[in-house]
């Protein structure tokens, strides 16, 4: 009896100390204490057995160990929302803590005070707590089996406004030192922020944002510091948001200017909410939290056949003799219809290269693996090859933007005898493709040519578009690299888009380091945002110019074209 007692001793002992709640404060010693705030989640605050009393003290509540064989190393605080007046994200922490703990990282909730505190900002209890508590998770790496620098939090909400500051304001104590723990610094080296609330100035004492996060006076709260302690951070946010996902925006220009990776992913038609966990995981993988990244692999080999395409149709994009604005120098343009084995949609996509307006082709890593995987689904698409190089004595990209609404109008005026929809198209590009899908989207009742025949008389809008790393969206790229990043006041979009009645709904997808400025991509989703169309957007941390050719497994880049096609799925484009 008595080894069998001590095998279960042992057997205890190694369950790493699952779902063990440890107080965050020594008695007496927790800061402005005020007798109407708690420190629980609200199923648990909501028991008939539950005493205020014994719930006084913010607390954490460390989870099972990951299995030894996917540890990481690495621990992930969870901080729930509820408007700093309660903690109610129970269902998120269940979530986070399940995905997380598979991925092989420790999970601990962090539970602070709440309701707000009186006759202090809304915050300030739940600061002084979140800094105490990652003092405590950092002092305590050793014991429970994780680096010491691999320390982040995941949040909602109010709970990501308490994220941010400790993700920005490290160096900044929230509150006098009680102890000898409070010598441990409270940096984080990652967070994962969602739907961050109260983050603008319209909103900052408490509130939704009253303005939308729009207007000259509306700025992002001056409450964050941005120290030279700030961490990389994957935002996430809904559209529709009440609390504006334009903070998430200015936070997000406010880390490019600081020289911080970071990741924005902003999702249409979503309100308040917490999406794209697995985008947070991939931001993870890509920053190397999770251990060394797999070698990359050339993204052309993961889509090697043409197995889905039933046949292929060429033809020209002008009449013989018609074409606008000939210049010898230039390619001849052409489209190929792409037509899959297994017809499952009748919406369409064009598709078309970069090659900063010198040259393009339909047969590289920015046409190929889309227009098969696009067959795959079911999609029928459509390749675009227009005239480059750049035309002599007009703007760089007039005779490409001919040829993109011409194309428009001929597969529209098609569609409907290879038993496909007319009022279905998409347009996609990448890099100088970027910007002529953007031209695209943005002013289809712009004129780019006189019409020359009946097909002409149809109209060039599209249904939706997809711009992969666009260049030259902003006044300090537009017409090569940015000059100073994108991140300045004075960097505002070119001239060349109209945003006129007929703008499309977008997908960006760029890459944080691109030096075709990824910030082109988020002011043309603010404009866009601003003239009533919800587009999407995911920036990917670490990444330049032409991050599809190759990525390593597991990361964003490697996953991107599964954007597009959940994008297509959310337009009802793809079954």
């Amino acid at each position: 009896m008595k080894r069998l007692l001590f095998l279960l001793a042992i057997i205890c002992s190694l369950q790493s100390y699952a779902w063990e709640r440890e107080l965050i404060w020594p008695k007496g010693k927790m800061p402005d204490a005020q007798a109407h705030q708690i420190a629980a989640m609200t199923d648990e605050a909501g028991s008939p057995k539950f005493k205020a009393d014994d719930h006084r003290v913010a607390y954490l509540e460390w989870f099972d160990r990951p299995a030894k064989e996917r540890h990481k190393g690495a621990c992930m605080i969870l901080i729930s929302g509820g408007s700093y007046y309660n903690c109610c994200d129970t269902f998120l922490i269940k979530l986070w803590r399940e995905r997380l703990t598979a991925e092989g990282i420790q999970c601990v909730n962090f539970v602070y005070r709440t309701p707000r505190p009186e006759g202090l900002p809304i915050y300030q209890s739940a600061w002084e707590d979140g800094q105490r508590a990652v003092r405590k998770v950092r002092s305590e790496a050793k014991k429970r089996g994780f680096d010491p620098e691999k320390i982040g939090v995941i949040s909602m909400s109010a709970g990501s406004h308490l994220a941010m500051l400790l993700a920005a304001n490290s160096l900044t104590p929230a509150y006098e030192a009680v102890d000898k723990l409070d010598t441990v610094p409270c940096h984080l080296n990652w967070a994962i922020v969602n739907a961050p609330a109260y983050v603008t100035t319209d909103g900052e004492t408490g509130t939704a944002a009253t303005r939308q996060g729009y207007g000259p006076d509306v700025r992002l709260s001056d409450v964050f510091q941005f120290d030279a302690k700030t961490c990389p951070v994957s935002l996430h946010h809904g559209g529709e948001d009440p609390y504006t996902p334009n903070g998430s925006t200015l936070i997000y220009r406010q880390l490019r200017r600081k020289g911080i990776p970071t990741e924005l992913h902003l999702y249409p038609r979503r309100s308040h909410g917490a999406f794209g966990l697995e985008r947070g995981i991939e931001f993870l993988r890509q920053m190397a939290f999770l251990g060394p990244l797999s070698p990359e692999e050339d993204l052309m080999q993961r889509y090697p056949s043409d197995a889905a395409r039933r046949d292929v149709v060429t033809q020209d994009v002008w009449p013989e003799g018609k074409m606008p604005d000939v210049q010898d120098h230039q390619v001849k343009p052409y489209i190929e219809w792409h037509f899959p084995k297994e017809l499952k949609t009748k919406a369409i996509q064009i598709i078309y290269s970069g090659g900063a307006y010198e040259g393009n082709g339909l047969d590289g890593f920015e046409v190929t693996p889309a227009r098969r995987r696009l067959n795959e689904l079911g999609m029928t698409v459509v390749t675009l090859r227009y005239r480059t190089p750049r035309p002599k004595g007009l703007a760089k990209h007039i005779t490409a933007w001919e040829d993109l609404q011409r194309t428009v109008r001929l597969v529209r005026s098609q569609a409907a005898q290879y038993g496909l929809d007319p009022d279905q198209i998409g347009i996609m590009g990448s890099s100088a493709g970027g910007h002529l899908t953007l031209m695209g989207v943005t002013s289809a009742l712009h004129q780019s040519y006189l019409p020359i025949d009946d097909v002409d008389r149809l109209p060039c809008h599209v249904q939706w578009g997809v711009g992969i790393y666009p260049a030259y969206a902003l006044t300090d790229g537009a017409d090569g690299p940015n000059k100073n990043g994108g991140n300045g006041d004075g960097d505002v979009l070119v001239e060349d888009f109209s945003f006129d009645l007929r703008t499309a709904p977008t997908l960006f997808v760029h890459g944080d380091a691109d030096m075709y400025s990824v910030m082109g991509s988020v002011a043309t989703w603010e404009k866009m945002r601003a003239v009533g169309v919800q587009s999407e957007l995911h920036t990917l941390a670490l990444r330049n110019h032409c991050f599809n050719r190759t990525a390593s497994p597991g990361t964003g880049s490697y996953t991107y074209l599964e954007r597009i096609a959940d994008f297509l799925h959310d337009l009802k484009m793809l079954p």
